[in-house]
């Protein structure tokens, strides 16, 4: 233990650190180029949101220093306790929290908000890698699936009631996990095949897709028989039938819940995303303003604090969700590349340490982390850019808030430290 403490800072990898550092300190840049004003231009300003960002950014220190204090093993005897408190402040939320944007996802506390939502998604990585760490566990099991599905969606159930689907859609980068475990990638593939029919159904209407997939099926029947008795009756035709009456199911569930459950607001955002409308200065305005103000940084960008249309604050919430817009108008496609850079050696890095770890948890841990930060990534430069639509998720180590920042640094740090560790006995 005191050889493992003496050594802790030199175990550590500080190639992630670095990432982390760099990423932590052009996001803040990128705060305060869009949230600075003539008035309020000072770096110290701490009443400013760039100034609230420092305080956040210095007390992530003491918070890291911790994470990095306890012994390993502590992380993986207490997953499951952590996991607990985590969903018992989900559910206090509800009665206690406080209403920001119609979501009960706060918890006020005078002059500090807290979201417990960015925490979550820690302690349920680590509550799977508790799960899935036992050596007798096999995911090929239905009942195993089952209760780590549970563990899986439980936070997200809880956080879609708040209501805020887009923090909820995060849990669905668990399935990389559970399938680097042995988790078959039906799953995923259903899951895909049912996303892409949410979208025709929208798009087309659920009685043109099913009268097309009748079509399939009957040119299927045809080319069976035409091919020989035999294979006609040695082919599967209940699952066939099966996957169509579940495509049918789905696709009559969607039109119900996209036409009688949504609001207009949320099919205005899928509609415009689909290209069915066009709305650019309602609905979609912030995506389009997003657009106008990325592709205007052209190759190398009009510089830093130069941005005109960052200036006039053009983009809402652009310090926050859409602060990547911020770097493609100052720093233009050279410095958004830069930025997605540093995020995918982010990812292949803890990737990599990952894979050398002896320890199952550790392994495991640090897909979990991975897969969260992927999905952050890859969502929310996917809705600045347009190509998904706005569902409020900021960009780690990025976007503006102190619930934010501290979530992800206590993901990562806690990955950090069980990889200092990696090389003692378990």
């Amino acid at each position: 233990m005191r050889q493992e403490r003496n050594n802790i800072f030199a175990q550590i990898d500080w190639i992630l650190v670095f990432l982390f550092i760099t990423l932590v300190g052009f996001g803040w840049m990128n705060i305060y180029a869009a949230s600075k004003t003539e008035e309020n231009n000072q770096i110290l300003d701490f009443s400013t949101k760039y100034g609230k960002q420092i305080i956040w950014i210095a007390l992530s220190v003491p918070l890291i220093i911790i994470i990095l204090f306890f012994n390993s093993k502590f992380y993986e005897r207490f997953s499951s306790i952590f996991y607990v408190i985590s969903l018992i402040a989900l559910v206090l939320l509800f009665p206690l929290g406080k209403e920001i944007n119609g979501a009960k996802s706060w918890f006020n506390f005078g002059a500090m908000s807290l979201q417990p939502s960015e925490f979550v998604k820690a302690f349920t990585a680590l509550a799977v890698a508790k799960l899935l760490s036992d050596r007798q566990y096999n995911l090929k099991l239905i009942k195993n699936q089952i209760k780590a599905f549970i563990i899986v969606f439980t936070p997200a159930l809880l956080i879609t009631l708040q209501p805020d689907a887009g923090s909820a859609l995060i849990y669905l980068s668990f399935f990389f996990v559970l399938n680097r475990e042995g988790l078959t990638l039906n799953y995923i593939i259903f899951g895909s095949l049912l996303i892409i029919l949410f979208i025709l159904t929208i798009f087309f209407g659920y009685i043109p897709i099913l009268l097309s997939l009748l079509i399939l099926i009957t040119i299927g029947v045809f080319y069976a028989i035409y091919k020989g008795g035999k294979r006609f009756i040695r082919f599967n035709w209940y699952k066939v039938l099966t996957i169509y009456l579940v495509s049918t199911l789905f696709m009559f569930v969607t039109n119900f819940t996209y036409n009688k459950v949504f609001k207009q607001h949320h099919r205005d955002r899928f509609e415009v995303l689909l290209g069915l409308k066009t709305d650019k200065k309602n609905i979609g305005y912030n995506s389009h303003q997003s657009e106008l103000t990325i592709s205007s940084g052209s190759w190398t960008g009009k510089g830093f604090l130069k941005g005109d249309i960052t200036k006039g604050d053009f983009v809402p919430e652009q310090h926050t969700d859409y602060i990547f817009s911020t770097v493609g108008e100052e720093w233009g496609f050279l410095g958004s590349s830069f930025v997605i850079i540093l995020f995918m050696l982010m990812l292949y890095r803890i990737i990599y340490l990952a894979e050398t770890h002896n320890n199952k948890f550790g392994r495991i841990y640090g897909y979990g982390v991975a897969s969260i930060l992927f999905f952050h990534i890859i969502v929310n430069i996917g809705m600045v850019i347009g190509l998904l639509p706005t569902v409020g998720i900021p960009l780690p180590f990025f976007s503006y808030g102190g619930s934010s920042l501290w979530g992800f640094t206590v993901l990562l740090f806690i990955f950090i430290r069980l990889d200092a560790h990696k090389n003692y006995d378990w």
